[in-house]
């Protein structure tokens, strides 16, 4: 509550929460034993009223974390399911296994856990294995049960937190919601089967009734790796849709810091074509997550701002994750630090390969203890060393900070040019990405990223060849040599690495329109 002021002054639409039910902590907050309370560690309900009545006068919109298709061990239907206490007893994926030549009880297959290790359990009060795609304190619910989908159990967990006046859910995990025929011998379990896109669907159906019943879009944003193909599948159809979005994490899954500009054309244009195909798909764009550390990426880029420069001012949503808009850097973690699951699974020698820990570090807020995080001794996870050259006091007095860059940015994505207009996207040298965002009557936006390490001079009339000659920065990158309002000649400009990368943006008079055939409307 003390900091919706904060992202007020962000210009941000909306916060996205990750779970903040009760928790035995085996995953985080993951792992959630009470689907409809708040857990005494981040606050109450009452609290938690509060919160989204002030968020609401702000204008801000609060997303849940949705989390359908695993428990905590601890929650009352896992109990009473290992009891074999109906309708419980089938809520979760249970299997009498197999039995050896020897008499030895064998899981059903050799399903490995997505943390590591097997994906069986075997429970010795009900003599079955269960299933869980993660860690065994997160046994996977059976959404193949007829009763927990007809009784509606988890979207009366749904309807509870919208009746609570929040704005929707991303939804966790939800590749992994049904695991399919359980003779299939691949390491892994399947993902996206066609049974998950129908789940989607009614959760949608919760979502749509509140939408009806408050007058007010409550939105479905999908948490799937996938790919492009069975990412489009998520939005349904405009007779039977889906969720609103299915994240986008190409910039993470698909590109990383040896990426040229035509690797980045040739991903954003192939997005983008799928989208434009369907009438009900929204464009996305996920630069970071809780389980994606920055050296996935190309980290020079997002001290350079330039995920943002994309992410803010390509069409559709743009997804912060808290830091990149700082530019903070992942925070080196001990083996004695670690506390992820699947970094202490893979052990001490390779644990940093997998922990998630390094980019879920305490946001840093100022300089003094801990950051400005906590006033305790300790935090969860250990507050990265730079917190004293590196937080959100320091950059919102600069002249120039990567905090007033995203600033300056999310204002201008508020014009009717980003909301509406056209885009077009091409690759000016192996090095350099451009794309130009038009609107009949409205500025013309180019927006110009350097991913490599060197001074470029470039020709953007070359590409785009309705911009006029000249052209004025209304954007630029904190470590840029150039200046907002700054006038450049469109047929030679100089953007140069300076080891993060320079960025500009720049607004066209109205006097030239783009009158070809426009990509991605």
């Amino acid at each position: 509550m003390e900091k919706l002021d904060y992202l007020k002054d962000l210009g941000i639409d909306g916060v996205w929460l990750s779970p903040i039910y009760p928790s035995p902590l085996a995953d985080f907050t993951y792992d959630i034993s009470n689907f409809r309370d708040i857990d005494p560690l981040f606050g109450s309900l009452e609290i938690f009223d509060d919160f989204v009545a002030r968020a609401k006068e702000l204008g801000i919109r609060v997303i849940m974390d949705y989390v359908p298709g695993y428990t905590s061990d601890q929650h009352e239907w896992f109990t009473k399911s290992v009891q074999k206490i109906d309708p419980y007893t089938d809520y979760y994926t249970w299997d009498d296994g197999k039995l050896d030549d020897d008499g030895n009880r064998l899981p059903p297959n050799g399903w490995q856990s997505i943390f590591g290790g097997a994906a069986w359990t075997f429970s010795e009060e009900r003599k079955q294995w269960f299933f869980h795609q993660f860690t065994p304190k997160q046994p996977d619910l059976n959404w193949g049960n007829s009763e927990l989908v007809e009784d509606m159990k988890l979207n009366d967990v749904m309807r509870f937190w919208l009746d609570k006046g929040i704005d929707g859910f991303r939804v966790d995990a939800v590749p992994v919601l049904f695991e399919g025929p359980l003779d299939n011998n691949d390491t892994l379990a399947p993902q996206n089967l066609p049974e998950t896109y129908n789940a989607v669907k009614i959760m949608r159906t919760v979502a749509d009734e509140k939408t009806e019943e408050y007058g007010e879009t409550k939105v479905l944003m999908l948490e799937a790796y996938a790919s492009v193909d069975q990412e489009m599948a998520y939005y349904g159809t405009s007779e039977s849709p889906g969720g609103h979005f299915p994240f986008n994490f190409l910039f993470i899954s698909d590109l990383n810091g040896t990426s040229t500009a035509t690797d980045f054309s040739n991903v954003l244009n192939n997005y983008l074509e799928h989208i434009s195909q369907a009438d009900n798909r929204i464009p996305n764009w996920v630069s970071g997550s809780i389980d994606c550390s920055k050296i996935n990426i190309n980290v020079a880029m997002i001290r350079g701002e330039g995920m943002h420069f994309l992410s803010l001012l390509l069409p559709g949503v743009a997804v912060t994750y808290n830091g990149e808009e700082i530019g903070m850097e992942d925070t080196m973690i001990s083996w004695k630090e670690c506390l992820d699951p699947q970094g202490l699974n893979a052990g001490p020698d390779n644990y940093l390969q997998y922990t998630r820990d390094i980019e879920r570090t305490p946001i840093q807020w100022d300089d003094t203890k801990n950051a400005g995080f906590s006033d305790g001794n300790t935090t969860w996870l250990p507050v990265n060393s730079n917190y004293d050259e590196l937080n959100v006091e320091i950059q919102n007095s600069a002249e120039k900070s990567h905090i007033k860059v995203y600033k300056n940015l999310i204002q201008l994505r508020k014009e009717a040019t980003f909301k509406d207009g056209a885009t077009e996207i091409a690759a000016i040298t192996d090095n350099v990405l451009a794309f130009t965002r038009t609107l009949e009557n409205h500025d013309t936006y180019v927006i110009v990223v350097n991913v490599g390490d060197e001074t470029e001079n470039i020709n953007l009339k070359d590409t785009f060849s309705y911009l006029p000659d000249e052209l004025t920065i209304a954007a630029v990158s904190v470590f840029s040599e150039h200046d907002i309002g700054m006038v450049h000649d469109t047929t030679s400009f100089e953007i140069q690495p300076n080891e993060a990368f320079n960025i500009v943006a720049v607004s066209l008079t109205p006097t030239s329109r783009l009158t070809e055939s426009q990509l991605y409307p």
